[in-house]
């Protein structure tokens, strides 16, 4: 009896922490939801009290000022075509890493991998750029965010290949299929749950990345939200409300696309995959 209800006890206040470390977590985003309706002389003390009048403007203010729907497609231009070919060059690595299991391909695989770790050399990656005349330019940030994602893409799909069985490979063979047709027919389909995994968290650490706009972009006709949202905070850092309106803005096309896609990135499964 005294075990049960040690343990009762160990649950409860697992669950009472858990949800202690969720609220506080949630705090910033509970600040800035409620901030971001308030007029400014209320948001200028940034409490967690509800808006005594809800000022639905500050979001037309700031979507006019802070020149958001410019930046909300650069933003989509940038992240949506360094996702699509980050996934593919990603799967295409990996099946062919975890296929090959040669001394070669091994050692290739962990060069790759390493730029996970490895840190960036901005004043040689400056000199690339200038010299391949990509700076400043929609491709050059392209490619820019689809290098910088590629090596995690290829780490986290590597694991999710080697699970599905290399018989469907010489089955697949056996019946007549090619290189690029047993790959885009019969493994990638099977890929289909770790490669959207893949893709959300390539949308969401691109779509989230500062520093590569930073440098690479120096004009603000071509900057994505992160930096649109830095430029407003310089010119209206008093203004707590339109801040927070539009960190807000910012902030949801990424909820959103989160929440639609959490389903796939619990894990991938092996779809499909015969047998015994």
């Amino acid at each position: 009896m005294n075990a049960k209800r040690k343990k009762l006890i160990l649950s409860v206040l697992k669950n009472v922490l858990a949800w202690a470390f969720s609220l506080l977590m949630l705090i910033p985003l509970a600040l800035i939801i409620v901030n971001a309706f308030k007029p400014d002389s209320e948001a200028l003390t940034m409490t967690l009290s509800l808006p005594k009048e809800w000022d639905f403007s500050n979001f037309a203010v700031v979507i006019e000022k802070g020149k958001l729907v410019r930046s909300f497609f650069n933003s989509l231009l940038y992240a949506g075509c360094a996702t699509i070919l980050t996934v593919l060059f990603g799967s295409m690595a990996a099946y062919v890493f975890a296929r090959r299991r040669g001394k070669k391909e091994n050692t290739m695989y962990i060069y790759m991998a390493l730029g996970i770790v490895i840190p960036i050399n901005y004043v040689a990656l400056m000199k690339v750029m200038q010299v391949t005349q990509l700076n400043d330019t929609a491709v050059g940030i392209i490619l820019l965010y689809t290098a910088l994602q590629l090596p995690f893409t290829v780490f986290l799909l590597y694991g999710f290949v080697s699970k599905v069985p290399v018989d469907l490979d010489e089955a697949a063979v056996l019946d007549g299929c090619g290189p690029w047709r047993l790959f885009f027919n019969i493994v990638m389909p099977m890929m289909k749950s770790s490669m959207i995994t893949a893709a959300v968290l390539c949308f969401l650490n691109t779509w989230n990345e500062f520093v590569m706009p930073l440098y690479f972009l120096n004009s603000s006709e071509k900057w994505p939200m992160t930096l649109a949202v830095y430029n407003f905070f310089g010119q209206y850092s008093t203004s707590w409300n339109l801040v927070c309106a539009d960190i807000l803005l910012t902030c949801l096309p990424v909820i959103i696309m989160y929440l639609v896609c959490q389903k796939y990135i619990v894990g991938g499964q092996t779809a499909g995959a015969v047998k015994g």
